[in-house]
């Protein structure tokens, strides 16, 4: 024994051991291509991860059904005054703060519609807060105090089995709120106990369990066109056009220029002159340019079709 160290107590109990869990998603099995992973050469790595990522559009595609049915659920709950939240833990949980994060500055969107909650909170993006998602009671707790009846809730767990993430989306469900399960695991269990279940099969994983692989760019996928697909649903979109950007950079400020040259058909110096005359709000500058309409005609026309550009076009199209 070292100097100045104590003895332990032998009346003194042992800590609680903690708690293990072996998980047999697929997510947690072995790759067979990847077993001589670190004997290989660096080329050689790279190539089994590119060819393994191929496989994450395709296991993609085939949920598009059920992803479709989610962006019908956040449109009708966005319309009806609701929200929509993403719980999820790790990797998963880190993908869900990004994709809401990045809705606001690209589509101008009310920064309450999509709210992202983290197990561990906001330290969790940084450093790893593992016991966190064990926390079933901390994700009921969570959901409980922010989820609203009419809301979506939608649950990103690799495993198809994060406690924190099946209690978020238990105390969601007894809200009245509608839930959807985003996973690596087709087979998961909490698909009987959710609205939707949108369970991707990416397979094992290059390096065994390392969910922030094919997992995690499958999730990415999901959310990306998830998200997406409900800004174009709700008009935030024109044609392949982003319309309700914010222009917060010399960037951002020449697309602008640009999106209404495209969409419009007219020159720099006009679609220049038309942003100005709209106090910089595009859709109102584009409204007028398409339509030939007078700005405040535009303005009013998109006051009237709750902000929608081709509303506005119908009603002065007539």
């Amino acid at each position: 024994m070292t100097a100045g160290a104590v003895e332990p107590d032998e009346d003194t109990p042992a800590p609680p051991a903690r708690p293990t869990v072996r998980v047999g998603a697929p997510t947690e099995r072995r790759n067979p291509l990847s077993v001589d992973l670190d004997l290989m050469s660096t080329r050689d790595v790279l190539t089994v991860i590119n060819e393994a990522d191929r496989r994450v559009p395709a296991a993609v595609a085939a949920v598009l059904d059920e992803i479709a049915t989610t962006v019908d659920l956040a449109v009708a709950a966005l319309l009806g005054g609701h929200r929509v939240h993403y719980f999820g833990a790790g990797t998963s949980g880190r993908l869900g703060v990004l994709d809401a994060a990045e809705l606001a500055p690209t589509f101008n969107s009310p920064r309450h519609w999509f709210c992202a909650h983290l197990a561990g909170g906001p330290d969790a993006m940084l450093r790893a807060v593992e016991d966190a998602e064990d926390d079933d009671r901390g994700g009921a707790v969570e959901a409980a105090s922010c989820v609203r009846a009419g809301d979506l809730v939608v649950g990103l767990a690799a495993s198809g089995r994060t406690p924190y993430v099946l209690g978020a989306l238990g105390a969601a469900r007894a809200k009245g709120a509608s839930t959807v399960l985003v996973c690596a695991n087709p087979e998961a269990e909490a698909a009987r106990s959710v609205d939707v279940f949108i369970g991707v099969d990416t397979g094992p994983e290059v390096v065994t369990g390392s969910t922030r692989m094919k997992a995690g760019t499958a999730q990415k996928l999901v959310l990306n066109a998830f998200s997406t697909a409900v800004m174009v649903r709700l008009g935030r979109v024109y044609s392949n056009l982003m319309i309700d950007m914010v222009a917060t950079n010399a960037k951002l400020r020449g697309r602008m220029i640009s999106i209404l040259v495209e969409a419009t058909g007219c020159s720099e110096e006009i679609s220049r002159q038309a942003l100005t005359e709209a106090d910089g709000d595009l859709k109102t500058a584009l409204v007028s340019l398409v339509s030939g309409a007078e700005v405040e005609a535009a303005r009013a026309a998109l006051a009237r079709s709750a902000d929608q550009v081709r509303g506005a076009l119908a009603l002065l199209a007539t």
